[in-house]
């Protein structure tokens, strides 16, 4: 067990216990073996998203072959996991590398601040029963990833205290509901929306999907034929090496298609969409969204179980937007009612940058919006730092995994050469922001004022693309002329001076 003491020095603090987290410990723990280290974890277990979703259907919106770590391969059947598979998945790399001990659930950070003098952070954190604990590290690793946890977003909805039967919010699920015989309503269309629809079905009593717009919704088999037929030739680490890759150049191979010709991926997203739906089924009204492929993220639906519910009667589409809601239901713009028992608020989530903690310099508080990132890992002005977020256009783990290495390539640069802080310089006056994430979901919108600016060149620009990464942070140089190096402070020489 960790020591116990209010006020403990460690070489490395981790913050959050999700993918990200445990992957940051791996790294650490495997390439430099002789750090000291402890994860904090606001919650009272580890698995991030996936322990903290818990709705029905539950599962991934990238292939568990990406998605799963490099030094893990995925070794279960279905590509698209549901929840309960990819958390003992986690908890298993956890429990196997020793990093479950490591981690102290319950503490959820509020404020880090770091002292050039003393080369150091100091972090604040609520531990169990609301007691105040204090840490101190060299740097310091947040891997809370971006979404608020807490509360997700649900829009002011005009009458919704008018409703007779149950408003729930996916984000929160509760552990007594129950759907069989149920009229259900879920709003939304994103990716917790076509997943819960058909889960729901198979107990509802009719289930429908109420969307204001519609989605591009792409149907992959639930497991891989390729690694199937890999498995019954190669080894599985052989078979993981390559499925990866082919899918990792496939992601690459789509989203550059619909970025160069939108109207082409349109195209072949709609066909898909038409072959699973009953003939004369209204795919323009319901499925044909009015932007461009990859503007928002492409919803992935297994098997294309979104589409057979639909078929089958047990779901239905209805596209219009919301006037109020009533005592039975909900009343559409339309003059349209949808009666319900349960309507659902899959609307979307709320993002939080690092966890909300408030980050200060030398005694100065950094307002993150105000920051540009540096390689989409480090905030400029701020020491000894990283922090964690995926790709939008494929598996987050791709670049959580590149982030934890880079970061050990940090540390392990600095200790050679007696560094004890690194800062990313300010960049030239020709760098010009840019929103640091190009998506116009709304999930996104509302909360990009809040967040970081990436810049217009490297290696101020966030790159969506995973070779490019891979190349600079696993074998890039680290010294880039960017990063300032610096080594012990004035006041620490002349102690170290006086105490020889």
């Amino acid at each position: 067990m960790l020591d116990a003491s209010p006020t403990r020095h460690l070489d490395v603090l981790i913050v959050g216990a999700g993918l990200s987290g445990i992957g940051a410990a791996h790294h650490l723990q495997e390439r430099l073996p002789g750090k000291s280290y402890a994860i904090l974890e606001a919650r009272d277990d580890l698995g991030g998203t996936w322990d903290l979703f818990r709705y029905p259907g539950i599962r991934s919106d990238s292939d568990m072959h990406t998605l799963g770590y490099r030094f893990r391969p995925w070794a279960e059947g279905r590509s698209l996991a549901d929840g309960r598979s990819i958390l003992d998945y986690v908890r298993r790399a956890a429990e196997e590398d020793g990093i479950t001990r490591r981690i102290r659930f319950g503490h959820r950070v509020v404020r880090a601040e770091w002292s050039t003098d003393d080369a150091r952070w100091e972090v604040d954190a609520i531990g169990p029963g609301g007691t105040e604990v204090r840490f101190t590290c060299g740097f310091l690793s947040v891997c809370s990833g971006y979404y608020r946890y807490d509360r997700g977003f649900t829009p002011e909805f005009e009458g919704v205290e008018r409703f007779s039967g149950r408003v729930i919010h996916p984000q929160h699920w509760p552990d007594d509901v129950d759907c069989a015989g149920k009229r259900v309503v879920v709003i939304g269309s994103g990716a917790t929306a076509v997943t819960l629809v058909p889960a729901l079905a198979r107990e509802a009593a009719t289930v429908t999907m109420l969307q204001r717009s519609p989605t591009y919704i792409v149907s992959l088999p639930g497991e891989d034929p390729i690694a199937r037929a890999l498995d019954r030739v190669l080894p599985a680490r052989a078979v993981s090496t390559i499925v990866r890759w082919k899918n990792v150049l496939l992601q690459m191979l789509v989203y550059r298609l619909a970025r160069r010709r939108p109207n082409l991926v349109r195209s072949l997203v709609r066909r898909g969409v038409e072959r699973r739906l009953p003939d004369g089924f209204d795919v323009d009204t319901h499925f044909e969204p009015r932007y461009d492929p990859w503007d928002q993220r492409l919803c992935l639906v297994p098997d294309g179980d979104l589409f057979e519910a639909i078929s089958a009667g047990t779901a239905a589409v209805v596209t219009d937007r919301i006037e109020s809601f009533t005592e039975d239901g909900l009343l559409l713009e339309s003059g349209r009612e949808l009666q319900a028992d349960l309507i659902i608020t899959a609307t979307g989530l709320n993002l939080l940058f690092l966890g909300g903690m408030e980050i200060v310099v030398d005694g100065a508080v950094i307002d993150p919006s105000r920051t540009l990132t540096y390689k989409g890992m480090m905030l400029s002005g701020v020491p000894n730092m990283a922090f964690t977020i995926g790709y939008t256009n494929a598996s987050w783990t791709l670049k959580a995994d590149l982030v934890a290495e880079y970061t050990c390539r940090l540390i392990e640069h600095m200790d050679e050469r007696g560094y004890a802080s690194c800062v990313p310089e300010e960049p030239a006056a020709t760098v010009d922001e840019v929103p640091l994430i190009d998506f116009n979901s709304g999930y996104v919108l509302r909360s990009l004022d809040e967040m970081p600016k990436q810049g217009s060149e490297p290696p101020w620009r966030l790159r969506q693309n995973y070779p490019v990464d891979l190349r600079e942070l696993r074998h890039g140089p680290v010294d880039d002329g960017t990063m300032r190096f610096s080594r012990r402070s004035a006041p620490e020489r002349a102690a170290a001076r006086a105490a020889a």
